[in-house]
């Protein structure tokens, strides 16, 4: 039974690689609407030569079978710009990485060292290990996605600064903000450029753009951002000074959570002090437990 359903997953994931069912529509439609992220041409030159990566792309719609990518799982994807049927390929790969790592250990021992461990041990170890490894590319994926939005976060604030700058010179909400995004570099800054790039071309309203950047991305700070902007032109609320209480906002946020970092890292630091001084205290009262024990 166990062989029968082990080939039947197998001949399932065969089909799946050879006919991979057509996408929906409305996918369809969501990747021509997304803007494309700039790759590094040496990132893309390392994408193309992993071979693991190529190896478990025969497996991506067994994986999107499964329900992955989650809604979050795409949005940290758009924050890092990596491509989502190579996260998949690799989430593959680990998995089977992990179905076969124990049958391979169970085989060194029986031939080197004539151990037998049954049929049952490299079973449940191969299919813990590949549900394991299934999950640690998200892991990385997860770490990058944060510092990255913390860098949107970073360089939308220095931009409400400048925009603020410049509305009291009395230029134009869209100028100002125009002007403002011309300064900053990086990806964060790109991606705020383009937002009003396509608003200018498609002569739409810019905090439009901005809020379907937000929520792509997942950075709440750009939804509060297009709502205030939509309110100061639709209702004639006073820009500059919505623009700079968010700003301020903005700021002492960023301030408690370095706060809270710092501290955070101040009793990690606490806890190999506290492990030695454990350790310290069970050899020094191990040997007269020992003896006490004995004695009675």
């Amino acid at each position: 039974m166990l062989l029968g359903a082990l080939l039947g997953a197998g001949a399932t994931a065969v089909v799946y690689g050879l006919h991979p069912p057509r996408p929906a529509l409305a996918d369809v439609l969501t990747a021509l609407n997304t803007p494309v992220q700039p790759v590094p041409s040496s990132a893309r030159g390392t994408e193309e030569i992993e071979w693991a990566t190529r190896l478990g792309r025969r497996a991506v719609p067994l994986v999107r079978s499964l329900g992955f990518p989650t809604k979050s799982l795409r949005t940290d994807l758009a924050v890092c710009g990596t491509d989502e049927e190579t996260h998949l390929a690799g989430k593959a790969t680990c998995a089977m990485a992990g179905l076969v790592a124990p049958w391979a250990g169970v085989l060194l021992l029986r031939l080197g060292a004539d151990v037998s461990a049954g049929w049952w041990v490299p079973l449940s170890g191969s299919l813990a290990l590949a549900a394991a490894l299934f999950f640690v590319p998200d892991l990385g994926l997860r770490k990058q996605a944060q510092r990255r939005r913390r860098e949107m976060q970073h360089t939308l604030s220095l931009v409400l600064d400048l925009t603020v700058i410049a509305l009291a010179g009395g230029a134009g909400v869209q100028q100002a903000l125009t002007q403002a995004v011309a300064a900053p570099q990086g990806w964060a800054a790109g991606a705020l450029r383009h937002a009003l790039h396509v608003a200018q071309l498609t002569r739409t309203s810019l905090w439009t753009h901005l809020g379907e950047l937000g929520r792509q991305l997942g950075v709440s700070d750009l939804v509060e951002l297009a709502s205030t902007l939509s309110l100061a032109g639709s209702e004639g609320a006073k820009v500059r000074g919505s623009l700079g209480a968010k700003t301020r906002a903005m700021r002492r946020r960023r301030i408690s959570e370095a706060d809270g970092a710092a501290q955070a890292a101040t009793e990690q630091m606490s806890v190999p002090v506290v492990g030695l001084f454990a350790a310290f205290l069970l050899l020094v009262g191990y040997p007269a437990l020992a003896h006490v024990l004995s004695a009675t």
